[in-house]
């Protein structure tokens, strides 16, 4: 039976008194104060490199806050022990990926029983015995924090450079080391973002340093036997705009440079046979342009959405001439079928779309014949690997909906035969048919058609009494996949419904819902949000006060400004690492992110007119005293995405300003923006946050439907 106030026994504990200390911020002519300024530490550079050397006042204040969120749900611990059992329980603990082929080897990954780490290994194509490459178990040490950003074997099989971050501010250390011997290299390679790209004679390779700013920024190639200060510097990008990557094409014949903003981007390209070859431009960067390159024969192939080609087009240019006046359209541009990412072989090529807000596989043989891969479920979702080789005949791709467990299969691009090669086990059980999965539509204020994805037991009935979960997250042009949860199950086991809203900022419905959901509309994307929340109220799923809100980083935006606007929608919001304190971060040049940030959001230090709309709906600066649901916020004091003190100045806003609540604070003393990068510690993490939601939707002592079948 749903409570009307679950917190009630929680509001004895008054929650920590955090110091208001009234900063005064004058922008654009009007005045601002800002009480939690103090809580960005000064020397917050070297707090995300070594979160020890964190401010004693500031650290007290933070510790502060953890009390208090462990004395406001210590009644939830054995809730979170019960949800953190099942969730591992669904999974199997030694599992292990389908191996991709390379040449006379085939890679894959697995873990061992109670292993938090992958395991990365290889065998002989045609059989023989498996041997490790890197154990990420034994890696780990006495490390508090592990991430393994990259394990790539070297061209000629012979060598691994692996990347590794142990604070969890993602900057990520390489080296390199003999597979056979396993002795490494001496050389260490620091504060790089973790790509790697092997050069074709394996004696080299390319990566990405990040500056002092954490902006990845110039782009070196390492001769292996000698130290990083004789790296060469091939690329340093100028703009302090742009962040850089590098890559490299499926033929494997060029290394790729990309200079990137959230709307602009520019390639240029290093043979990899000739890797001291000055990079070439393919195309010079213009405002709004984007475009990825792929590589067949003397051709290049570009994914594009120049000249008004809003859901991209894929163009072809010869490698010897490649500028923008040599290009020439290869698939025209669709209205409606956003072309997300592509993939070009020898024989084969292979693009993910989105049509009417799902994916599909279209694949082109050389010769022109052009078919799609079908499914027919209401809602799901596609990914595919790009492999490890050129000319390959089989696809490998996976296929999951809310309901199906991942499905991985080969493809054959040719017979158009498709191979099941392995089903996700869930050890302790799932029953498709116990689950409905939906696509319903919510209409929002303009008239746009959001889509919203169900999730619910088959014998629940549609009368408003379900608590809800809805998700969201609507920044970028990043797809919320409408994938199987195996945590979200935990919800769904015991009654409530789970719903992720596809709202604009997103590009679910094509490039054109992302566009009308960031800059001068990024108000579309809060009130989506709500639409679906009122679609789902008014097709009787549940009622106005028992949805959960729950979005993180810039989700964590989304359900920030959604609960400021519609309080009374929700009955609790779940923020994980949000990006809340939107105005001041936008505002401040110095913070690694923000010009980078501009495009998405609009330029709030030059422009008068972003700085009001931010204005208009930051969360921190739009904090009211009314009555808000309860909320849940967490953060990492390694976080250079969203930096620990945005949720920490949120949540202290909240607590001073608010009514109702309780408005708690889960921060991560050692990791950064990913949280644990441990497979059993996430699963810690994300049992909290549920155990939070279950509580605020009266679920608390509810039981999964799995163990009142058993009972009967």
């Amino acid at each position: 039976m749903f409570r009307r106030d679950p917190f009630a026994g929680a509001r004895r504990y008054a929650p920590p008194k955090i110091k208001s200390l009234a900063q005064k911020i004058r922008q654009h002519g009007k005045t601002r104060i800002d009480g939690y300024a103090w809580l960005r530490a000064d020397n917050w550079r070297e707090v995300l490199a070594d979160p020890g050397l964190l401010p004693t006042e500031i650290r007290s204040a933070l510790e502060a806050e953890n009390a208090y969120y462990e004395k406001v749900t210590g009644d939830l611990k054995k809730l979170r022990a019960k949800l953190y059992a099942e969730m591992r329980g669904r999974i199997k603990e030694d599992d292990s990926s389908v191996p991709l082929p390379d040449g006379p080897w085939r890679y894959w990954t697995e873990y061992r029983t109670g292993g938090e780490y992958p395991i990365f290994k290889r065998a002989p194509r045609e059989g023989g015995e498996p041997e490790t490459l890197f154990d990420g178990d034994a890696e780990k040490g006495d490390s508090a924090f592990f991430s393994i950003g990259a394990v790539i074997h070297s061209p000629d099989h012979r060598l691994i450079a692996c990347a590794l971050d142990r604070v969890g501010s993602e900057n990520y250390q390489i080296r390199v080391r003999e597979i056979t011997t396993g002795e490494e290299y001496e050389e260490t390679i620091e504060r790089t973002t973790g790509e790697v790209v092997w050069t074709a004679d394996s004696q080299a390779f390319f990566y990405v340093e990040r500056d002092d700013q954490q902006r990845p920024r110039r782009v070196k190639l390492h001769r292996l036997g000698r130290g990083a200060a004789d790296d060469i510097l091939v690329y340093d990008e100028p703009d302090e705009a742009f962040f850089v990557g590098v890559g490299e094409t499926q033929s494997r014949a060029f290394a790729l440079i990309e200079s990137h903003t959230h709307a602009t981007s520019e390639v240029r390209f290093i043979p990899l046979d000739a890797p001291e070859t000055a990079p070439q431009l393919i195309a010079k960067r213009e405002e709004g342009v984007e475009y990825s390159v792929e590589h067949r024969g003397g051709e290049f192939f570009i994914l594009t959405n120049v000249d008004g080609a809003v859901d991209f087009k894929i163009v072809t240019a010869p490698t010897a001439a490649p500028g923008r006046e040599n290009w020439r359209d290869y698939i025209p541009h669709r209205a409606g079928a956003f072309i997300k990412s592509f993939v070009v072989y020898k024989r084969f090529l292979v693009r993910l779309e989105l049509k009417d807000a799902l994916p599909r596989l279209v694949i082109e043989s050389k010769d022109g014949a052009v078919h799609e891969i079908a499914f027919d479920e209401p809602a799901f979702a596609l990914g595919f690997a790009g492999g490890n080789e050129y000319d390959p005949q089989l696809l490998r791709f996976f296929y999951t909906s809310p309901s199906t467990p991942a499905e991985t299969y080969d493809y054959d691009m040719e017979s158009r035969a498709r191979t099941l090669l392995k089903t996700q086990e869930i050890p302790s059980g799932h029953d498709k048919s116990r689950y409905i999965v939906e696509r319903i539509e919510a209409k929002a204020p303009d008239g746009a058609s959001v889509p919203v994805t169900v999730l619910r037991l088959a014998n629940s009935k549609l009368n408003r009494k379900s608590p809800l979960l809805l998700y969201g997250y609507g920044a970028y042009g990043l797809t919320v996949a409408a994938d199987f949860s195996a945590t979200a199950l935990s919800l769904v086991d015991r009654g409530a419904v789970y719903a992720i809203a596809h709202v604009r900022g997103g590009a679910e419905r094509g490039r054109r819902w992302y566009l009308d959901g960031k800059l001068e509309n990024k108000t579309n994307t809060f009130t989506d949000f709500i639409a679906a929340a009122e679609a789902l109220i008014a097709r009787r799923y549940t009622r106005a006060g028992k949805i959960a809100a729950f979005g993180g980083s810039a989700g964590g935006l989304l359900v920030g400004a959604a609960v400021n606007r519609r309080p009374d929608l929700f009955s609790a919001v779940l923020a994980a690492v949000p990006f809340v304190d939107v105005l001041n971060t936008i505002s401040d040049e110095s913070l690694p992110l923000t010009q980078l940030e501009w495009p998405e959001w609009g330029n709030p230090v030059a422009s008068a007119e972003a700085f009001e709309r931010i204005a208009s709906y930051s969360p921190y600066e739009n904090v009211r005293g009314k009555k808000y649901p309860p909320v849940m916020a967490t953060g990492g004091i390694a976080d250079s995405r969203v930096t620990y003190w945005e949720p920490a100045k949120w949540i202290a806003q909240l607590q001073r300003v608010a009514k109702g609540g309780p408005f708690v604070l889960r921060m991560n003393m050692e990791a950064g923006h990913a949280g644990a990068a441990a497979r059993f510690e996430r699963l810690d993490e994300q049992a909290h946050l549920y155990a939070f939601a279950l509580k605020a939707m009266g679920l608390k002592n509810a039981k999964p439907i799995a163990r009142r079948s058993k009972r009967r």
